[in-house]
């Protein structure tokens, strides 16, 4: 008879933990697919973001752009005006042939400061690819020029504010 209420005692100790076993599989499963389904919603959420956050740089550089377009166009028309004012001094000076051309130089950079207000950034960065592509070296010495440009001004800055 011990020997039977052992047996039972086995058999229900063996039922129990399969059950157990059964209902842990059932809990890793939801919780694997509940863990899935979080993860699931932080891509989501995550990708949500980063297309909201790139929206807004991208509204914030086309801003950037338009106000540096801007300032760029009203810069050249000033060259312009300068060109055309000074060309009466080089009339007197050196002579209307030479004269003229400051007339001539004045009228291309006004041309192009009305191709630069008449132009979207996009036709302006389209045109700057072009260009890159058509002249690499012209590019490259731009950006150089530029770049030397830029470090002078930041040092001259420098320079002009030690700090005590």
């Amino acid at each position: 008879m011990a020997d039977s209420s052992v047996n039972d005692t086995v058999n229900d100790l063996k039922t129990t933990a399969n059950e157990v076993g059964t209902e842990l599989g059932k809990t890793i499963d939801n919780g694997t697919s509940d863990l899935s389904g979080k993860t699931a919603d932080a891509k989501q959420a995550i990708k949500e973001g980063a297309s909201k956050y790139s929206a807004q740089a991208a509204d914030k550089a086309r801003t950037f752009a338009e106000d540096g377009k801007a300032r760029a166009s009203g810069a050249l028309e000033q060259i312009a005006q300068l060109l055309n004012d000074a060309a009466g001094q080089v009339d007197d000076k050196l002579g209307s042939q030479y004269g003229g051309y400051a007339r001539s130089a004045a009228d291309s950079v006004s041309s192009f400061a009305d191709q630069v207000k008449a132009k979207d950034i996009d036709e302006l960065v389209d045109d700057a690819r072009e260009l890159v592509r058509k002249s690499p070296a012209i590019a490259v010495g731009a950006a150089a020029a530029i770049g030397f440009v830029i470090a002078r001004l930041v040092q001259s800055g420098v320079d002009a504010n030690p700090k005590a």
